[in-house]
């Protein structure tokens, strides 16, 4: 079964970081004291510097200091934004910058969507499967009972399941899907819809890939607002961008600092991580 063997991979995938090649994805999700994080301010107009890392900012702030514009390498954008909540929610605001950018690559965005509507609907397919399989299984209970091997501090396999049990360690397997538990790291992966979730006490990390695009989604648990939005495809549309995606800071109630980031490069050629500085210089790490 692919999934128990790759199990063991998933813990490695992460604490690392990075793509590895064009047509896979690994995720990075480290852990860190909250308190370190420091706490987010509230500001009122934006610091634009004329430039930051790679970025070169574009004329002067606009809508009195609440968008600031910045070009950088191969004709990336990245545009700065101070949103004032009002009687919004930050998801909802999030939300409409995350559409607003997949909209900049339609053909990812709707490839995606649909392999995730098919991993519903093979869900919902595999749950009444579930359900008629445990009626006709009732009577048979102390048989498959019988058919697992259990071993305390190690794998234990019956046809299409598995389950590792160790001191800080518990892996739980079934067909295409598997639960990881590793410390204060959980991960979930199902191998038929490409998508991973990883989470611990720090952060949470959901990754959905097919083919050579992915979608990524970072937050962090509190009162505050810190998110990351990544959409990438190797293939690029009709502007030609490959990646597309934003940085969002900033205090529960607002206002938040958002930078949008469109580039040409999946590599991003380091304009993601300006984008980052620009909101830390605004409100805080």
């Amino acid at each position: 079964m692919r999934l128990i063997a790759v199990a063991p991979l998933l813990l490695a995938a992460a604490l690392a970081a990075g793509c590895d090649g064009d047509n896979s994805v690994r995720i990075s999700s480290t852990t860190s004291e909250t308190e370190a994080k420091g706490v987010l301010k509230v500001i009122e107009t934006l610091q634009c510097p004329e430039t930051l890392g790679v970025l070169t900012r574009k004329g002067s702030a606009h809508s009195g200091g609440d968008v600031c514009v910045y070009s950088g390498p191969r004709g990336a954008e990245v545009s700065l934004h101070l949103v004032k909540l009002d009687d919004q929610s930050a998801d909802t605001v999030l939300d409409r910058f995350e559409q607003d950018l997949a909209r900049s690559m339609p053909h990812t965005a709707a490839a995606l969507a649909a392999s995730q509507e098919a991993s519903q609907a093979r869900a919902e397919a595999d749950a009444a499967r579930a359900e008629a399989d445990a009626a006709r299984a009732e009577g048979d209970a102390i048989r498959a009972e019988g058919d697992r091997i259990r071993a305390e501090g190690a794998a234990v396999a019956a046809g299409e399941r598995a389950s590792v049990r160790l001191p800080g360690l518990t892996v739980e397997a079934e067909g295409d899907k598997a639960n990881v538990r590793f410390g204060n790291f959980s991960i979930q992966a199902d191998d038929a819809s490409q998508t991973v979730d990883v989470s611990s006490d720090d952060e949470s990390v959901s990754v959905q890939a097919r083919d050579d695009a992915a979608e990524i989604r970072t937050s962090a648990p509190g009162d505050t607002v810190r998110t990351t939005y990544i959409l990438t495809d190797n293939r690029p549309a009709e502007e030609g961008w490959r990646l597309v995606g934003f940085e969002a800071r900033g205090p529960e109630g607002g206002p938040i600092v958002i930078a949008t980031v469109r580039a040409k490069d999946r590599d991003s050629d380091g304009v993601f991580d300006s984008a980052k500085d620009l909101v830390t210089l605004n409100v805080g790490e």
